[in-house]
């Protein structure tokens, strides 16, 4: 299974002070994971869109530290643009690339929207796939009026009313934050200045209007250039040629022509292989005729991959750190436990229990990839804790909001290393059904399982506990700790009972 990766392409309200353009992907990439894609700023549209990848908690904490730094920097009631906006953060979308569902997209918009209404005072709108109401799906009904509209109806208009945050909107306006498929920007540049027909044109075009099913457009002057803006939502269901070509004909009604075209951000290889089959006219065509396809896939000679993890566990860094280095053994053991199942599944000998170790392999390379997210996790939870003490302090007002920030940064860099401890647990319930009823012949797979599960158990707790010692009497932290204790008992009865299986079942000397 592929490392839990997730694309990110957030749309920020400036373009034309590219120093505060630097500063928030300085913000970005300051969250270890994360690798800055693409970078596409327009001035005419008043507007920077970045992509960037990680794993899922990166990526969410890189998401928050954008939004944060626009919000500080990107007042809305001194901003013009020819592109529709409601925020200095406008759009926040969470697209799935590897390894991980949309449903966790959708998990992450959520709790990263709560965040950000709660802590920056900021209202948010979900759509897309993490939209609350089918009306917010879209985005274009979210930013009806724009932020001079919303500014206006968001206190007394119950249908403004954000999903998370107060209902007034502050200079950095509100945020939009979903989760949804891979979209390609696509701008066509007409021969004419005259906008209206870039307008018409856009009108025909897109869905909203009886156009094209995936296509959503308008009409807008760039460069003194009149341009159809079109988002692809399905470049399956709408191909790039077919969305070009329309635009081309109807173009061509009002005696003009495609000037040239414009990609923003990044765009799918499987999109550009389609339109350039389209425009060949390649049928029967097949991926593996594509020369660069052969030789990433081929029999060529490779040399094992690096493991980047212990490089940077090496590196002397603050992260990442034990508590990721313990997802990260906790995540071992649940891919012995997966290798033990599937070693007993498709054995005649073992067909009674095919069933469970079905269920069980599927257990665990669910705790695995769930464990491989939380190595990320832990390093975001912490930079998090690094990034509260470094709040100013020079004023009242900035002390208290330097504590509360670093309190509760604490309690998250508590709580990450505290769920491990259970899907540690969890890990530890399945090596014991596999010792027990697994192949014989990797009996003692399952036994190392359970010894890493225990080790990295350990591991979690020491983060859990070094992250609380500042504050013994706190009910909150209090609490925390005696559900540690009570995972750690639960363990130790497990062990026990792995080890005997070792040596009743598998002739073990312990």
């Amino acid at each position: 299974m592929p490392n839990p990766l997730i694309e990110c392409i957030p749309n920020f309200s400036e373009a034309r002070r590219p120093e505060v353009v630097e500063e928030i992907i300085r913000a970005i990439t300051a969250v270890a994971g994360i690798t800055l894609l693409d970078r596409h700023s327009d001035l005419d549209h008043n507007r920077t869109v970045l992509t960037y990848l990680g794993a899922p908690a990166a990526v969410e904490e890189a998401a928050f530290a954008a939004i944060a730094t626009a919000g500080k920097l990107i007042d809305l009631d001194h901003h013009t643009g020819e592109h529709p906006r409601i925020g200095a953060t406008d759009v926040v979308p969470f697209v799935p690339i590897s390894g991980v569902t949309m449903q966790e997209c959708v998990e992450i918009a959520r709790r990263l929207g709560k965040r950000v209404g709660e802590e920056l005072g900021i209202p948010v709108y979900l759509y897309e796939e993490a939209a609350t109401r089918p009306e917010r799906q879209n985005l274009e009904n979210i930013r009806r009026g724009q932020y001079e509209g919303l500014k206006a109806e968001i206190a007394t208009n119950p249908e403004r009313k954000p999903d998370f945050g107060p209902s007034q909107l502050p200079p950095a306006g509100a945020t939009v934050i979903g989760a949804r498929f891979p979209l390609i920007a696509y701008n066509v540049y007409l021969t004419t200045d005259d906008v209206s027909i870039a307008k018409k044109i856009a009108k025909i075009i897109r869905f909203s209007s009886g156009g094209l099913r995936y296509v959503k457009g308008m009409g807008v002057l760039v460069d003194g250039r009149a341009q159809v803006s079109m988002n692809l939502t399905n470049y399956l269901g709408t191909p790039i040629p077919q969305a070009v070509e329309m635009v081309r004909n109807e173009a061509a009604r009002y005696g003009v022509a495609v000037h040239h075209c414009e990609l923003v951000g990044l765009v799918p290889q499987e999109a550009l292989v389609n339109a350039a089959v389209w425009y060949l006219q390649l049928d029967g065509f097949e991926s593996h005729q594509i020369l660069e396809s052969q030789l990433s896939t081929g029999s060529m000679p490779t040399t094992p991959p690096r493991d980047v993890f212990l490089e940077e566990l090496a590196a002397g860094k603050p992260t990442p750190g034990g508590g990721s280095a313990s997802a990260y053994t906790i995540a071992l053991a649940a891919a012995l436990t997966a290798m033990v199942a599937r070693l007993t599944i498709g054995k005649k000998k073992y067909a009674e229990v095919e069933n469970r170790m079905k269920a069980l392999r599927d257990q665990a390379d669910k705790l695995r990839k769930e464990l491989n997210g939380d190595v990320e996790r832990d390093a975001a939870a912490f930079d998090q804790l690094m990034q509260a003490t470094k709040m100013p302090k020079d004023t009242d007002e900035e002390k208290d909001r330097r504590a509360d920030a670093i309190w509760s940064a604490t309690f998250t860099a508590a709580e990450v290393p505290l769920e491990v401890s259970h899907k540690a647990l969890e890990v530890l319930k399945l090596t014991l059904e596999a010792a027990e009823s697994g192949n014989l012949n990797a009996i003692s797979d399952a036994g190392s399982a359970s010894a890493l599960a225990r080790a990295g158990l350990t591991g979690a707790g020491y983060n859990v506990r070094i992250n609380l010692t500042g504050m013994p009497d706190d009910p909150r932290a209090k609490k925390l700790i005696s559900e540690l204790v009570t995972i750690e008992t639960q363990a130790d009865e497990l062990i026990t009972r792995v080890k005997q299986t070792l040596i009743s079942r598998g002739g073990l000397s312990l």
